[in-house]
């Protein structure tokens, strides 16, 4: 017999295997887990034989991988509820941000915190994502803008994972916005992003990956290749926000670096979204932020669907634009907004948010060799996961196995 630390039985599993076509689906399935990793997951009939130290019976609850957030502000100081009210009374993102406040309003509130008081106040809301059974998250920098608060905003999104069973992925966002110190030249700060920030990132091992915002309001498509070259140089994968605001054609360019993800795209095109297929490169679907800011113009679903662009599905948890720290409400409003299938809700927050992340080898479906993060639910359906809006049917849930 198969020695197993603990066995899972009388469970349905939506294991999101790409090999069993659609959720995966497993009637009457078991999970055993060794080590903190899957030993067996599938229909009880096919087993090993199985000597668990533990045994839960799930009495028929449905069992999907942890979920995932594969893109996330998470660390933060501040709020920004007054443009809210701004946003309310008919101001714009970019007339808020060029007023002053946006981006460089949590700047100035983040620079001003240590490390400690940064991840005091990121507790809550990484709470609020582990109570809806998510295991994997994924955190940016972006808001300290200089090298020392950038550094500090990335130490705080890894302490992160020592003070909750959570695994974290870093992204380095030096190319968020520019700082008011270098206002006047905007290519200085990429100078200084690209030959200080990464280097001192990659060094310290303290980013996964990089990111930047390309837009109007943000970086040209000039300055964010530089970027990427010196990331990649570093060995460090990328990622792009790419057009939320306007088509820049951003996407174009991460898909022909490779990029792991390009995330937002309302303005992107046709080209575009071939060169992503080609590339591998993964759609990030944030309606959080479509819909905090009353957007108008939807991702085009149906050309990512057409060209077999693989769609991931994300909070955007940030302090101005989609304060969101419900990843279940997320799918529900990629369903509702942007038109999204039950499956590919469900998947966008599992197996895909897991390849957004470059981390599909360990996480993001049940089965053998991965890590046993689970989610079990009180639920009669899937659906209901997508379906239901303020109501969390989570019974328990396991991270490596615990």
């Amino acid at each position: 017999m198969t020695p197993a630390d603990h066995l899972w039985k009388n469970a349905r599993l939506a294991s999101m295997r790409a090999d069993l076509g659609g959720l995966g689906i497993v009637e009457d399935g078991i999970i055993a887990a060794r080590d903190g990793h899957i030993l067996y997951a599938g229909p009880v009939s096919d087993a090993p034989s199985l000597n668990p130290v533990t045994v839960t019976d799930c009495q028929g609850r449905w069992i999907t991988p942890g979920l995932i957030d594969c893109h996330t502000h998470l660390v933060h100081a501040g709020d920004r509820a007054h443009e809210f009210e701004l946003r309310l009374n008919g101001a714009s993102y970019e007339d808020i941000a060029r007023a002053g406040g946006g981006i460089l309003s949590t700047m100035r509130a983040t620079r001003t915190a240590d490390a400690a008081e940064l991840i005091r106040q990121t507790m809550p809301r990484l709470d609020a994502l582990l109570a809806e059974g998510v295991t994997t998250v994924e955190v940016k920098s972006g808001y300290g803008l200089s090298l020392n608060d950038e550094l500090k905003m990335l130490r705080a999104a890894r302490a992160l994972a020592d003070a909750r069973p959570v695994a974290v992925a870093t992204t380095f966002l030096g190319a968020h916005a520019i700082p008011p110190e270098f206002a006047d030249d905007h290519d200085a700060y990429i100078d200084l992003v690209c030959r200080k920030m990464i280097p001192a990132v990659a060094e310290q091992g303290l980013a996964d990956a990089v990111d930047g915002f390309c837009e109007g309001i943000g970086f040209s498509l000039a300055q964010v290749r530089r970027v990427f070259h010196a990331a990649k140089s570093h060995g460090l994968a990328i990622k792009l926000h790419a057009e939320q605001l306007s088509n820049l054609q951003g996407a174009a360019l991460a898909a022909s670096l490779g990029a792991l993800s390009a995330d937002h795209l309302e303005h992107v095109d046709e080209g575009a979204v071939r060169a992503m297929a080609q590339a591998g490169t993964v759609a990030v679907m944030l309606p959080g932020a479509f819909y905090f800011t009353r957007d108008t113009k939807l991702p085009p679903i149906d050309l990512f669907r057409r060209h077999g662009v693989v769609m991931a599905l994300a909070t955007d948890c940030n302090p101005g634009t989609a304060p969101l720290t419900s990843l279940l409400l997320a799918m529900n409003m990629g369903a509702t907004l942007f038109r999204l299938s039950v499956e590919e809700c469900l998947l966008g927050v599992t197996r895909h948010a897991a390849q957004a992340l470059g981390r599909l080898d360990c996480v993001g479906t049940l089965e053998a060799g991965k890590a046993c993060d689970l989610a079990i639910w009180d639920i009669e359906r899937p659906a209901e996961l997508v379906y239901r809006m303020g109501f969390n049917p989570l019974h328990a849930r396991i991270f490596r196995g615990q």
